[in-house]
């Protein structure tokens, strides 16, 4: 088990001491306490349950400090001296973990070093510079069930006293803000936030819901800082089944047209910071509770540590006006329109119909935008306005670019399991207002309207990149941004594929930008329940720098720049200083028959055929069954595609950044596309695709808060041959670039050269890696029910492989 922590930060022993003040554990008048003395005080302190000394001297004679004593013995042994051994063992057993289960006591030490905790500096403890330092420590290690024992403290009751303070206050640890309000007595209410917008067309600004979660210290006094989510799913979703695209056609050649890509750039028609009318004065009043859930522990987590939750559902959702326009511009300016709010720079009201304005008063004008998917895509485009108040995103496997989502290379190309989507689908889903029948008559043949334009603007039939999804790449605009920026991605995420990511790394790295970026080994989900990465730690460190007037630290320097999680050992992390360096070695491999080798030899060429639609629909297989067939070496579908091998590598290689093909392809039809996969071929017991739980509930948020299921990939349970590396697209009409199309003449060869989804990959030694190239990727692509053959000169094709030394 890794315990990962890097989060902690060692600091001066004037700053120790205080944070133990801070926390109540001790009082500035115990420096002159005997070292015994303070060792009494401070075990006495962690034991919150128990509310009298004889109560707590019995829970510790349930807590050995080696094979004869136990931390009841020590606790009254003058003179004080407990070895590093006896401390460690002692630790553990605070942290959760039990002797003869967990570990054993004469390897207390080694199991405590391979969790991965802090290194110890003494070898005993027995005076009271190295006692506090120890206990220092102790505080912050992270427990069996993933938080750090201060929080587990929490949990049970130590911060109790803080609840009804009558001026409470934020309390700080080792930096990072403590859970020292009771999230139980949070206050939920609903706002309307004015928008300049009037996307539905009614004559009137649209009106947006937006609903607070806040710490009832906030009404006696205590400005706090916001974590912002833009969700719109807030509000419900609706059945889009009936509204997917047919997937199951042919490829359509294109007209052949040569574009200036400035012919198709985006007028940006709304103003960077759009700013409707202030209240004229300041009104704590609301009229409305809110019924909703919170749908992000992150947010939850912050709650009981006294920051608010917003969640905003936005333009055409349930009860705020407006229609869904799936990453517009009038989508980015209904976002900021809450930040706005809460920054004090726009009105709200306290119903829709009165007009009784009023403000966000309880908010220090400080917010963070939270949330994955569509929720990070939206704090993404909110950040590129430059709107202030807005001072860090956490954007988790986000989109920067719709095209990035919906298209590749000049093809239409699904999200993973998302056939048939596209942004006016994705609108249906989302525009929950259609569940309120009263409120949608009103609107409805505007509604109409705008999801014409949604589907002629995306523009299925050719897939090229046009002026709608110019207004829907954020990253045209990323040198507006004046937040910190902290990207988390999954490496294994197929729905939100990573070109999204990297490419909006690589604008914030040029334009220099702060902002870090962490990859699992997840797939389209969540990291701040992963066992082995202290997440919620980092990002708190991290906050409390962006968003506590003043609180500034070094969280900047601290943490890691770039966090990845590998992919062959399990719970390890390795941190860079950047992904996807421009600067990264190039591996270069050429193509023979069946084969990649490191050096060209004339060789020949090689066919395939794209039939393989008829027999993937006949025997109803799933687009991840398909998958594994075709990347089995012995695939029922082995004439759909090429495979080529290396030999089994030599030393490990660390795949890093976008590898590229270049083919040298001719297609006997006037339209084709190519597909192509990379994949690490060896048998080996892989990290699983999902995380499995570990400990149902063991995540709990604060005192009276919600929990979460603490989750860990582990290995399969049984060997695998192989495992998808990374995979890319491209219609062969555009090999110049996704806007221009240039005419296929069939039989004629055509260099095609494109990047695919770049990716972080561990690759072992002895393993083989393989090029699989084919047409038809039943999960993504169009499916041809025609039958084209395509022919590759291997002498004018090849891959390149950046890689990490």
């Amino acid at each position: 088990m890794k315990l990962n922590q890097f989060a902690f930060h060692q600091v001066s022993s004037e700053q120790l001491y205080q944070d133990l003040v801070n926390i109540k554990l001790l009082d500035e008048s115990d420096k002159t306490l005997s070292s015994l003395k303070l060792f009494q005080k401070l075990i006495a302190g962690i034991f919150p349950e128990y509310h009298s000394l004889s109560s707590c001297l019995e829970a510790l004679r349930y807590i050995s400090v080696d094979s004869q004593h136990t931390l009841a013995d020590i606790f009254n042994t003058e003179p004080f001296h407990l070895s590093r051994h006896q401390f460690i063992i002692m630790v553990l057993q605070l942290l959760k973990f039990e002797i003869g289960i967990d570990f054993q006591m004469d390897n207390a030490e080694a199991f405590y070093q391979d969790c991965g905790y802090p290194k110890l500096s003494f070898d005993q403890i027995n005076d009271s510079e190295t006692l506090l330092r120890a206990f220092y420590l102790l505080l912050n290690l992270r427990t069996k069930n993933g938080m750090n024992f201060l929080d587990d403290l929490a949990n049970r009751g130590f911060f109790n006293s803080f609840f009804d303070a009558q001026a409470p206050h934020f309390v700080f640890f080792n930096n990072r803000v403590q859970a020292v309000f009771d999230a139980s007595k949070t206050i939920r209410e609903i706002v309307y936030v004015e928008s300049d917008l009037d996307t539905d067309h009614d004559g009137k600004h649209d009106l947006l819901e937006a609903t607070i979660f806040r710490p009832a210290a906030t009404d006696r006094g205590l400005k706090v800082p916001t974590l912002y989510t833009a969700n719109p799913y807030f509000k419900g979703t609706n059945d889009m089944t009936p509204s997917l695209h047919n997937v199951n056609q042919n490829l359509q050649p294109k007209k052949a047209q040569i574009i200036d890509k400035a012919e198709i750039q985006a007028t940006h028609t709304l103003a960077y910071q759009p700013i409707g009318a202030k209240a004229s004065e300041e009104n704590h009043d609301t009229e409305i509770s809110a019924q909703a859930e919170t749908v992000y522990s992150l947010n939850d987590y912050f709650l009981s540590r006294g920051f608010a939750s917003v969640y905003a559902a936005g333009i055409g959702t349930r009860h705020s006006d407006g229609l869904r326009t799936t990453g517009s511009q009038e989508e980015t300016a209904s976002t900021i329109a809450i930040i706005q709010w809460l920054h004090g720079d726009r009105i709200a009201y306290t119903n829709r119909t009165d007009h009784i304005p009023t403000t966000a008063w309880w908010c220090n004008g400080n917010v963070t935008m939270t949330g994955k998917s569509y929720l990070g895509t939206l704090a993404t485009a909110a950040a590129t306005t430059g709107v202030t108040g807005l001072k860090a995103i956490i954007s988790e496997s986000a989109i920067s670019s719709w095209y990035d989502y919906y298209r590749d290379n000049g093809l239409v190309v699904a999200p993973e399991d998302c056939q048939g989507e596209d942004t006016d689908v994705l609108a249906i889903d989302t525009f929950s207002r259609l569940k309120d029948d009263a409120d949608f008559q009103k609107i409805k043949a505007v509604y109409e309207r705008q999801q014409q334009a949604l589907t002629v603007g995306q523009d299925r039939d050719t897939g090229n990149y046009n002026t709608f999804w110019d207004e829907r790449n954020y990253r045209n605009d990323v040198k507006h941004i004046q937040c910190a920026v902290l990207i988390v991605h999954g490496l294994n995420d197929w729905n939100v594929k990573l070109r999204n990511p990297e490419k909006l790394w690589r604008a914030l790295r040029a334009a220099k930008i702060p902002a870090k970026i962490f990859l699992h080994q997840g797939q389209h989900i969540y990291m701040n329940n992963i066992r082995s990465i202290d997440f919620n730690d980092m990002v708190n460190y991290w906050l409390v720098d962006k968003l506590c007037h003043d609180q500034k630290n070094a969280s900047d320097a601290d943490l890691p720049k770039v966090l990845i999680q590998d992919n062959v050992t399990p719970e390890q992390w390795h941190h860079y200083q950047d992904w996807c360096a421009e600067s990264a070695p190039i591996k270069q491999f050429y193509l023979q028959k069946n084969r990649l080798t490191t050096k060209p030899k004339p060789t020949e060429t090689q066919s395939f055929i794209d039939n393989g639609t008829t027999d993937f629909l006949k025997h109803n297989q799933t687009e991840h069954q398909w998958q594994n067939a075709l990347l089995s070496q012995t695939s029922e579908y082995q004439h759909n595609r090429l495979l080529f091998l290396t030999d089994p590598l030599t030393k490990d290689l660390y795949i890093d950044g976008n590898p590229i093909v270049t083919l040298q392809v001719a297609v006997d039809s006037t339209s084709g596309k190519l597909s192509v996969m990379l994949a690490d071929y060896g048998i080996a017991r892989r990290l699983q695709a999902q995380p499995s739980i570990v400990g149902r509930g063991a995540l709990q948020l604060g005192f009276n808060n919600l929990t979460e299921d603490l989750k860990e990939f582990q290995l399969e349970t049984h060997p695998s041959p192989f495992k998808l590396i990374t995979k890319g697209h491209i219609n062969m009409q555009n090999r110049r670039n996704t806007w221009s199309n240039d005419v296929i003449q069939p039989g004629n060869f055509y260099t095609v050269r494109f990047e695919l989804q770049p990716t972080h990959y561990h690759l072992l030694t002895n393993h083989q890696l393989g090029l699989i190239v084919y047409s038809t990727d039943m999960g993504m692509t169009l499916r041809e029910s025609r039958v084209q053959s395509y022919t590759l000169d291997l002498n004018a094709s090849r891959l390149e492989i950046p890689y990490n030394k």
